[in-house]
């Protein structure tokens, strides 16, 4: 920040009295607000993937988490739907966002983009871009750059007129421009780098007074900060030695995709690779994602990216703390905290102690922390410092903020584990049984009579459309003779596909379907069909489950039907082919039922629905029902088993794509608990193998604020609703777990425990839900200790000591408290 700009702002403090700014620099070692050198930190939470009645209690989780930031990202597509008709309502309201960090004393991350990938629609353009003549994106491109410039700049000046910057007074304290670009900044040549020059000009042009970030972007220009992305970031490096170390990402977990298992990563392995990030030189950290949320409406990109984003983070997608990660992570956060100062200004010396072990050692004139590390993925190791013996367990840190006593270690849990569960709905006398209304989608004017809105005499990429909708329907007609030369009694349609989903229809009949699994981007469709002398009507129904979001030039990934569309006749062993590819094609985009909006309460067409003979397993469909919202204030979800594939809405509100009848992979799970030790990526410690990839869907309660609500679902593959139900979700087993001298503590987030099934001090065994006592015990009754001190309450905390649970036998062996209560 220049003087010149300081004491014009002094001046208007003193005469206009606004609040005074926050000043904020960095050097290679760690970033400066105010005079005081800190570690930050940081969580992301997108505003668009929970409701605005969510925002404060996750931004108070994330305090109580130990947070010091919320990092966000900012969707393009989502703000500009229509070129210059922009959206900041709802759930979709930034500045409220913003100030409701703000509220909670935490600091915030701007990351404007605006490509932001984020499994989000098209990466977070919108398509209107790509149907701009002349255009390319993320390149030297000048319609592009000057779309991005409005954007951005709308962005800035929004947020600088209610003085959010730091600079003004308020949260944001950094901010960051493009995203993850020099992973594919190769493909686009010169012009790439070009563009990179260009984009640090542009930030830096619009004076916003705090940092600009640049993501995996080794050659970012000065003065941007170039950042790390990925699982482990603790030996990066950035490119300019006085930039501090600072790591964008930390994946929490992984996103799900529709036919993808479960993701999970360890609470310890994430501890894990916090520590060691902060052990050599880590400046700020924040983790992707603190809150994941859900893909509602048509967000979710990839293509094929499921509906739920819970990422296995802190913070689960209904709002629930994710234990032991949430509790084993706060408390790694009150400890690097508490060396904040030494971390900051001590000299800093590293051991290599040999086979993956390793000391670093931070110091001033006043105190001194280490940190030990072993990275061996098998054995643990015994260190001996300063006359002391550590033992420090394999894949693991230990942090001694005095360089004497070990306060944390990245593979002790003292931490509980909550079980959530689903509830019936109890303010449903019957819940399982909802009273539905159908009707079917209207087709006949594209199935049989191929009726459009425009034509072309080729096959068009569904962008053309503009993504307004998941559906567009390409139709053709040929004539067909006896003396054809295609003419035969064996005839098939053959259809190259892009990897989502195509429906077939020939003269009416439906003949097939088609679609791929996630990352694989084309396919071959091909069924016989019954071809008529004369006219045949030929329909193609292509429904996009989310555009690419990712790679090089991911823009231009083909979505549709790209073709080519054949006709193949064979007779006497030989096939006569006639490319339709280039005819007259009709296109109509979106369904009737969508167009009349028959998903709204206020739909004029609601009269129109029948209550007899409630079709099951019909492709094209609507059904409707009513039903009472849940007692209580636990989370909502809906559950739409035996449901094949559609979209959802609650009370008019769009809860996202269901497809319960897209089945996980069978392979590559395992009943065995999951070692932490090792490199962690996303095929190790999946769940759900073989299982249905999603059947329960958040309904935040603001989505339901009536005693009486209305479920809309468009079956598109054919399904059952009579299995569909709405429960709650809540906390129903916690197991608490602490080592020797530390507090264990059990909650059951805002209910009585109201029996324990569990209670050990010694060496039990086991996880949770199938614990058993080991080779040694304390002589104390531990279950009634347990009882005495727990039952009924909402909370709890124990000593695991043996002076509360008595002397044990247990010699050399590690000991802790075990416990498992029932909420």
């Amino acid at each position: 920040m220049g003087s010149s700009f300081r004491f014009a702002l002094f001046l208007l403090i003193v005469f206009i009295g606004v609040a005074s700014c926050t000043e904020i620099s960095h050097d290679g070692r760690a970033i400066t607000i105010d005079g005081q050198r800190k570690i930050l930190i940081s969580g992301s939470i997108h505003y668009p993937r929970s409701s605005t009645e969510m925002w404060p209690d996750l931004i108070k989780k994330a305090k109580e988490g130990g947070l010091d930031a919320v990092e966000t990202y900012v969707f393009w597509n989502a703000h500009e739907p229509l070129r210059r008709q922009y959206d900041f309502t709802g759930n979709l309201d930034l500045i409220r966002f913003i100030k409701t960090i703000q509220s909670e004393g935490l600091y915030a991350v701007l990351r404007i983009g605006p490509y932001v990938c984020a499994e989000w629609n098209y990466g977070g353009f919108p398509v209107w871009l790509h149907n701009m003549p002349g255009i390319e994106l993320r390149t030297a491109n000048t319609v592009f750059m000057n779309e991005m410039q409005n954007f951005t700049t709308l962005i800035v000046d929004m947020v600088k007129k209610e003085k959010l910057f730091a600079s003004q007074g308020g949260p944001i304290i950094l901010s960051q421009i493009e995203n993850e670009y020099g992973n594919v900044m190769s493909s686009y040549g010169a012009a790439g780098k070009a563009y990179v020059d260009w984009c640090a000009n542009m930030a830096n042009s619009l004076d916003i007074g705090v940092p600009w970030l640049m993501c995996q972007q080794d050659d970012a220009p000065e003065p941007m900060i170039n950042t790390c992305n990925g699982w482990y970031c603790d030996s990066f490096t950035p490119n300019n030695p006085n930039s501090p170390k600072m790591w964008t990402e930390n994946w929490t977990g992984w996103f799900k995709n529709w036919g993808g298992k479960d993701p999970h990563r360890t609470a310890e392995d994430l501890a894990f690779s916090v520590a060691r990030f902060f052990q050599f030189g880590g400046t700020f950290q924040n983790y992707y994602m603190y809150h994941g949320g859900t893909n509602f409406g048509r967000t979710a990109g990839g293509p094929y990216i499921s509906t739920s984003y819970d990422y296995d983070a802190p913070i689960d997608e209904f709002g629930n703390l994710n234990q032991p990660k949430w509790g084993h992570l706060k408390q790694l956060h009150h400890v690097l905290k508490s060396m904040e100062m030494t971390l900051t200004h001590g000299n800093v010396s590293n051991m290599d102690i040999g086979n993956g072990v390793s000391a670093t050692i931070y110091a001033t004139n006043e105190t001194a922390s280490c940190f030990f590390g072993n990275i061996n993925t098998t054995s643990d190791a015994t260190i001996h410092f300063q006359g002391t013996e550590y033992n420090i367990p394999a894949w693991s840190v230990s942090i001694l903020p005095d360089c004497k006593n070990e306060v944390y270690n990245t593979a002790k849990v003292n931490t509980q584990t909550s079980v959530m569960v689903k509830k019936r709905n109890e303010a449903e006398s019957e819940p399982s049984v909802l009273k539905w209304v159908w009707r079917p989608e209207t087709t006949d004017d594209t199935i049989q009579l191929g009726k459009g809105s425009l034509t072309a005499s080729q096959l068009v990429d569904q962008k053309v459309s503009n993504d307004v909708s998941d559906y567009l329907w390409y139709m053709t007609s040929v004539n067909l003779k006896d003396d054809d030369p295609i003419w035969s009694d064996d005839m098939s349609i053959r259809v190259n596909g892009t990897g989502q989903i195509l429906h077939a229809y020939v003269n009416g009949e439906y003949i097939g379907s088609e679609w791929a699994t996630y990352g694989v981007y084309n396919y071959v469709f091909e069924k016989k069909v019954k071809m008529n002398r004369g006219k045949n009507q030929i329909t193609l129904l292509s429904a996009t489950v989310g555009l690419q979001n990712y790679g090089a030039d991911f823009d231009l990934t083909a979505s549709g039907i790209p073709g080519p569309v054949v006709l193949i006749g064979r007779k006497d062993d030989e096939s006569i082919i006639k490319d339709l590819s280039s005819h007259k094609w009709s296109y109509k985009v979106g369904l009737h039922g969508l167009d009349n909006v028959l998903y709204s309460t206020d739909s004029r067409y609601a009269s129109k629905w029948q209550a007899d003979n409630l079709p099951i397993n019909r492709r094209m469909t609507w059904y409707k029902t009513t039903f009472k919202a849940p007692l209580g204030t636990d989370p909502v979800v809906l559950n739409l088993q035996g449901m094949g594939k559609g979209l959802a809405w609650v009370n008019g509100q769009s809860i996202g794509r269901y497809w319960p009848s897209f089945i996980a992979e069978e392979d590559g799970c395992s009943n065995e608990a999951c070692d932490y030790r090792g490199a962690y990526q996303n095929n190790k410690c999946v769940s759900n193998c073989g299982q249905p990839t999603q059947i329960w869907y958040h309904v935040p309660r603001s989505f339901i604020p009536e005693d009486v609500n209305t479920l809309v679902l468009f079956e598109e593959f054919g399904g059952n609703p009579s299995l569909v139900n709405f429960q709650t979700v809540a906390a129903g087993t916690v197991c608490g777990n602490a080592y020797e001298s530390n507090n264990m503590e059990l909650s059951c987030q805002g209910r009585p425990i109201s029996a324990i099934r569990f209670a050990s001090f010694g060496d039990p065994q086991g996880t949770c839900g199938s614990f058993e006592k080991g080779s040694c015990e304390g002589r104390n009754n531990a279950m009634s200790i347990v009882q005495n001190a727990c039952l009924g309450k909402e909370s709890c905390s124990i000593q695991a000591s043996e002076d509360v649970f008595g002397s044990t036998n247990c010699n050399d062996i590690s000991k802790r408290l075990v416990v498992e209560a029932v909420c």
